[in-house]
């Protein structure tokens, strides 16, 4: 790493040179930093707004999982396998899931050599169980904050092998080399926050051969979200400078809780707790399910089954199944602009509807699951005791008794199995920029529960074999480097000094964000609608013009207006790839459902309103990906729908293998 100054009007900006550019701090981030210095490019650095503030170290489930190849018991599995297992989720490239497939075993023993503690018997056997969408028994877990201990790991080596932490830098722009025959990355500006009251405004400029992008999902995007308020994304870096996104109609959603954002998962749900509704004040509450569910065996069962089938699914809707809790709690807080709560304390009571809620009645499943479980205690609270203390604790820990108060929930956005565009070595587009984690768009439409946790760590170590073996050069001499980047970094500082006024209105930021997250979540969420998009979609091109104008008092929110701004351009793109998707004939799948008067409700007690169709078999957008892009020369938004890669079944020949891998022709 070379310290410097670049000089623009008069004023010195701290210019630092590096060969590689870690943008973020979660688990995908530490991990491509420390695989690089492990294969020995050790100049690098990681620059992050919020050091531990991402998705990875602040978020979880009851038994959060991570999702790995087979490698115990009976049942026989392999990477081919989990790579046919992972593409047959629709729209997942196969070759890419064969890399996934194939660094599962190594990603994982990596984080267990780290310290992570994954559980294991006296064989030394790593026991696996079914998660969501996965037919092998691939899961495993650390416990509700299994990410955050890979984080924590993760964290730990970084310090060891002493690679520099930039932290507090918002990074508000990636800068590009835009020669129209060698167009790639070639670093970044961020904001310091420490120094950003000084002349410079704390600007900092990275020159860097490679930038590692692992900054996460979109979560600023939307109102209703278990993201970590800390965790807003910021695809709209890349977009702005003409990377390609993928499958943004894929994001996930499912109940969590909204005082502390958790999903509220696996034993939360299986111990069956009552859901009731009040008003916006706290009265009139009300067991609103009854409304729906035929008798209390029947609702008993959906919310058991509401544990294993957390994400919201409209295959699982019809005949009262675990999804339609889902909307009919949307229907009770969207709609009905009402408050739902978990109850812990009492049993489900659908009295007027049907016999006593009854342990003995549930169905064979949930009942053996809980027997086997030694949770046949009478009260949902002292079930949960049994089978996960540590879950009651974690809530205890943010404010929260499960014991003695209700906790709120709502559908929240929580996964986006979309994002950036990638190859079999995680680069995008742009050559060097290398988006890894979920930034990275490589997961599918049904990906199995834990799925991405796997794909964090091969694709963030895939990055950096590929950069080690490829791109392992200085970055170019300041002067080469101004000539690339001088422009683009007068344009910021430009905008930057232009935004600031003594007549700015500071809460004006918050006021245009809340406008974009409610648009996206009542038009890109769990419940999509046809003839309301397009119309979303304009006022949201009428909103840029508002927020281009935004004048702010101090430097102090100017990182606050560049994210809005980077959240703005992400939000756009992905109504734009909602509204693609069903100008192309795109139904219901997924994690939403597309309203369709032609369909069928999922609930004959429901309005009519709430009808759908499900995608056909191999319809067009379920054979096909929808890339989009911003062009960068007028600004218009570039669609195109790509055939889905097969598997590759290529012959694995040893010695054809062994030569080329000796001859320097397999990370390429």
């Amino acid at each position: 790493m070379k310290k410097d100054f670049i000089n623009i009007q008069g004023i010195k900006y701290p210019l630092i040179s590096v060969n590689t550019i870690v943008i973020g701090s979660g688990a995908a981030a530490l991990n491509a930093a420390v695989s690089l210095f492990d294969r020995g490019q050790q100049d690098i650095v990681i620059v992050t707004d919020n050091w531990g503030g991402g998705t990875s170290n602040n978020a979880g489930s009851d038994k959060q999982t991570y999702y790995k190849l087979s490698l115990a018991g009976k049942i026989p599995d392999s990477a081919y396998d989990m790579a046919k297992d992972l593409y047959n989720g629709k729209c997942m490239h196969g070759d890419i899931a064969l890399c996934e497939a194939q660094n599962s075993a190594r990603a994982f023993f990596h984080l267990v050599e780290l310290g992570v503690p994954f559980p294991h018997d006296e064989y030394g056997a790593f026991a696996g169980y079914k998660t969501d969408h996965d037919p092998a028994g691939r899961g495993t877990s650390a416990g509700p904050l299994t990410s955050s201990m890979m984080f924590d790991a993760l964290a730990m080596d970084v310090e060891k092998k002493g690679i520099a932490v930039f932290d507090q830098h918002e990074v508000v722009s990636l800068l590009k080399n835009d020669s129209i025959h060698n167009r790639h990355a070639i670093g970044a500006i961020a904001i310091d926050r420490n120094s950003i009251e000084s002349e410079n405004r704390g600007i900092v400029v990275f020159n860097a051969v490679n930038t590692v992008l692992a900054t996460g999902g979109p979560g600023g995007i939307y109102k209703t979200s278990v993201y970590p308020v800390s965790q807003s994304g910021s695809h709209g870096l890349a977009f702005r400078i003409g990377a390609v996104g993928q499958n943004l109609t894929e994001s996930q959603f499912g109940l969590a809780s909204i005082k502390f954002r958790w999903n509220v998962s696996g034993s939360y749900q299986q111990v069956i707790p009552r859901y009731v509704s009040t008003d916006p004040d706290g009265n009139n509450e009300r067991e609103f399910l009854n409304e729906f569910f035929p008798d209390i065996n029947i609702l008993s069962n959906a919310i058991f089954l509401k544990g294993y089938q957390w994400p919201f699914d409209p295959r699982k809707t019809a005949n009262f199944g675990s999804s339609l809790i889902d909307i009919l709690v949307y229907r009770e807080t969207v709609w009905n602009n009402r408050r739902v709560f978990l109850d812990y304390a009492r049993n489900p009571d659908s009295t007027e509807i049907s016999k006593k809620f009854d342990l003995e009645n549930l169905n064979k499943e949930a009942y053996e699951y809980l027997k086997r479980s030694d949770a046949l205690q009478g009260k949902p609270i002292d079930r949960l005791k049994a089978m996960n203390q540590p879950a009651i604790d974690l809530y205890k820990r943010n404010g929260i008794d499960l014991e003695n108060e209700y906790l709120e929930i709502d559908v929240c956005a929580q996964h986006n199995n979309g994002g950036l565009k990638g190859n079999i070595w995680w680069e995008s587009n742009i050559k060097n920029l290398f988006p890894v984690g979920e930034v990275n768009g490589s997961h599918g439409v049904y990906r199995p529960g834990g799925a991405s946790l796997n794909s964090g760590q091969t694709g963030s170590l895939r990055a950096a074999m590929f950069i080690a073996e490829n791109y392992s050069e200085h970055p170019p001499g300041e002067e080469n480097f101004s000539a690339m980047a001088g422009s683009q970094v007068k344009e910021l500082v430009r905008e930057a000094g232009s935004a600031i006024s003594d007549v700015g209105n500071d809460y004006i930021i918050s006021e245009h964000l809340e406008k974009l997250q409610r648009r996206m979540s009542e038009h890109g969420g769990v419940i999509r609608n046809p003839e309301s998009i397009d119309r979303a979609i304009n006022e949201a091109i009428e909103q840029k013009k508002n927020i281009d104008s935004i004048r702010i008092k101090s430097a102090g929110e100017l990182p606050s207006l560049f994210k809005l701004k980077d959240l703005w351009m992400t939000h756009l793109l992905y109504l734009e790839a909602v509204s693609e998707y069903m100008k192309k004939g795109g139904q219901s799948r997924g994690s939403f459902i597309v309203l369709d008067s032609s369909g069928k409700k999922p609930c004959i007690s429901l309005e009519d309103h709430w009808k759908f169709k499900m995608n056909e078999e191999n319809s067009y957008t379920d054979t096909r990906i929808l890339e989009i892009a911003l062009n960068n020369y007028d600004l218009s938004i570039k669609k195109e729908w790509v055939d889905v890669r097969p598997v590759p079944d290529d012959e694995l020949w040893f010695e054809k293998t062994w030569k080329e891998f000796r001859e320097g022709k397999t990370i390429k």
